[in-house]
């Protein structure tokens, strides 16, 4: 069965490309596939093996397969195929060195992660450490309290949130912990309750999580330093001090006092206004601090309705568990969804050398980084099958590429707008970024549609690690503010860097 003539805005692209590969002629033959795959994907590993491989995954027409040839059609269901995503499919499984002490890692973490809404009468619920821990989340808040009969509560202090019982958020995690990343999950509890109902606590602890929990130190090679992700337990921070190994909360002083006195199994948590005073008068110090130590990083109280700030400016410095509130949409979660759609989305991301190197200081804060920066081009050459407002009126769509980074190399471009057109947009825009800290990078391509002369509203988004970005012609899969799947919705785009 031939795939419908429906107009599809990536078909006149990709027809020119099959045309120019096929010289003339009506299908592609393995050898030219392979050029194309060389040429233009830069995928230079792949051999005539690769290209028969991709003919017989798609290409329908008996005739073209058995001649070992591409038909316009099986080459089209190749372009549109996750073997050209711009996401680098291989990142899609765990694939980093998962044998590093926990401080070498970027840590998926949640703030207040019972609470559903605002920080003021919001509802705290199960469901909300449920959906934290599918997206891959690794640290957990739970605010607890003295809670009657003996029941410890979790809740958001001194406020008019709802209560849930300490039990059932443990069951909840027991059940939930180790569904997408067999990876550890950390329990940062906010600890307010009575001796007696600690005793409760750590009585749930050890009975509903069982041997899931970390109870006495691991016996690891790396003396002296916070075990792997490989050591897949959950671990309890901040309370119960029999049950604390690893994470013990101390309030920090300064980083030099922390040099000084502060054991490796010991973190800092601090608010988000305190660590950005440090990031923008000490980088450097900060970057060394992250290289021995766990540092949590939370959003301000002064965010009732349950804000976010921006992640990338603490993942500049290495913190490891920047904490932000999973219920809050936006370009903060956008960024979170990036860092960690990488190594299979296990919670867990290694940082790049440039901040656990302990020859050279890296400082954030500074734009000149001894480097030849990377150039990347970025071609925008056109959407397909963009969602259509409530209204039901078509688009005024531009695409907003954005570059997240060290301050200097944070930058976006705009494409022109294209009126009237949410089926097939073409904007064939050319743009040019010069990144000195590209593995520091996320990319986002963000649509949207024009209302007015300077207003526009959101349509759809995607965000990766520049690490994870694939050269050539590539589509990008849309997703909406949530971070759902919009599919079909897509861009195509081609991408080099060098």
């Amino acid at each position: 069965m031939k795939k419908s003539k429906a107009p599809s805005s990536r078909r006149a692209e990709i027809q020119q490309l099959h045309q120019c590969y096929a010289s003339g002629k009506t299908t592609l033959p393995a050898c030219a596939l392979l050029r194309f795959l060389h040429k233009e994907q830069m995928e230079l590993t792949a051999n005539e093996e690769t290209a028969e491989s991709l003919i017989d995954r798609y290409e329908i027409e008996e005739t073209a397969r058995e001649s070992r040839c591409m038909t316009f059609e099986g080459f089209l269901r190749y372009m549109e195929s996750k073997d050209c995503c711009v996401f680098d499919q291989a990142h899609t499984s765990v694939y980093q060195d998962m044998d590093q002490p926990l401080t070498s890692y970027f840590i998926s973490s949640s703030h207040n992660t019972y609470l559903m809404g605002d920080q003021l009468v919001g509802k705290s619920h199960l469901d909300a450490y449920v959906c934290a821990l599918r997206k891959g989340c690794r640290c957990l808040e739970i605010d607890c309290w003295d809670g009657p009969d003996m029941e410890p509560v979790v809740y958001h202090g001194y406020t008019l949130t709802t209560k849930i019982l300490f039990k059932d958020v443990i069951t909840t995690v027991e059940q939930h912990a180790f569904e997408v990343s067999a990876y550890p999950v950390i329990l940062s509890l906010e600890n307010h309750c009575s001796q007696e109902q600690q005793e409760v606590m750590a009585q749930y602890l050890i009975s509903i999580l069982g041997d899931k929990l970390l109870k006495t130190p691991l016996d690891h090679p790396t003396t002296g330093d916070l075990p792997s992700p490989n050591k897949k337990k959950v671990v309890v921070a901040e309370a119960l001090s029999d049950l604390v190994v690893y994470t013990t909360s101390v309030k920090f002083i300064s980083f030099s006092h922390s040099k000084d006195n502060q054991n490796y199994y010991e973190n800092t948590s601090m608010a988000e206004k305190k660590a950005r005073k440090l990031v923008k008068a000490s980088g450097p110090d900060f970057v060394q601090h992250n290289q021995k130590f766990l540092t949590r990083i939370y959003p301000a109280g002064s965010r009732t309705s349950s804000s976010n700030y921006n992640p990338q400016e603490f993942w500049n410095v290495g913190s490891q568990l920047v904490a932000l509130n999973f219920q809050s949409l936006g370009l903060p979660m956008d960024l979170n969804d990036g860092r960690f759609r990488d190594n299979g989305g296990c919670g867990y991301v290694l940082k790049p050398a440039v901040l656990m190197s302990s020859q050279r200081s890296f400082d954030p804060g500074c734009s000149q980084h001894n480097v030849k920066p990377t150039h990347l081009l970025l071609k925008v050459i056109s959407g397909s099958n963009l969602p259509v407002p409530r209204s039901g009126k078509a688009l005024d769509p531009f695409v907003r590429v954005e570059i997240h980074g060290i301050a200097s190399d944070s930058r976006r471009k705009n494409t022109h707008t294209v009126k009237n057109n949410s089926l097939s947009p073409h904007w064939d825009s050319h743009m040019n970024f010069n990144i000195s800290v590209p593995e520091l990078c996320l990319i986002r391509f963000c649509v949207r549609d024009q209302t007015g002369l300077l207003s526009s509203d959101f349509v759809g988004q995607y965000m990766l690690p520049f690490s994870s970005l694939k050269k050539g012609y590539r589509w990008v899969p849309l997703r909406s503010r949530d971070g759902c799947s919009l599919d079909p919705a897509s861009l195509f785009v081609f991408v080099w860097y060098s």
